[in-house]
């Protein structure tokens, strides 16, 4: 198969999804899972907010079905719009958070050693520390170490430069060990 072909197929597939209800169904059935499991983990489990991202992500790709252009999977296409909506909702959540002039700022680096195999009681503990930092903190993490965006395509997503990206990343990190360690001492 050329690419020419590849990128014919992809687009005739989403073309064939957006022709008929029956069409639509099978497609929407079929790329769902894949969405919303994309989202649902990067959201520190937040059901309803994966749910509501998903929804945004299936709509704005009906808006922009003549933006694709078939060079990557459909589900590729879906979840780089998903990652926008995500960047979107994290962006909106730290202007709320700094109007209201709730921001915290703190310094500490992620603990590397804890990137090995994790079990559930660890991934929940993860999840509520996460969802425990200020948006652009969250935001950052998700991109850079979830993701493995390089910190400048995460400044693109985020709207910010690199240099503020790199000094937010800095300071999630260090969020991120606080929160981790009281977690820890809790327990």
């Amino acid at each position: 198969m050329t690419v020419r072909t590849s990128i014919e197929v992809g687009v005739k597939e989403l073309e064939k999804a957006l022709a008929d209800d029956a069409g639509f169904e099978a497609w929407y059935r079929r790329s769902l899972p894949r969405v919303y499991s994309y989202l649902v983990s990067r959201s520190g489990g937040d059901v309803a907010l994966a749910e509501d991202l998903t929804q945004q992500t299936f709509t704005a790709a009906i808006d922009q079905r003549s933006r694709f252009d078939g060079r990557s999977d459909t589900i590729t296409w879906l979840c780089g719009i998903a990652r926008h909506k995500l960047a979107d909702h994290f962006r909106a959540i730290e202007r709320d958070e700094r109007r209201r002039m709730r921001m915290e700022v703190r310094q500490i680096q992620l603990d590397g050693e804890r990137r090995t195999e994790l079990g559930l009681e660890d991934r929940t503990m993860i999840a509520e520390v996460l969802r425990s930092l200020p948006a652009s903190q969250r935001a950052v993490l998700v991109f850079v170490v979830l993701d493995d965006l390089p910190v400048a395509d995460a400044a693109r997503l985020l709207g910010k430069s690199r240099g503020a990206t790199e000094s937010l990343l800095f300071r999630a990190r260090d969020s991120f060990r606080r929160a981790y360690g009281a977690e820890d001492r809790d327990d």
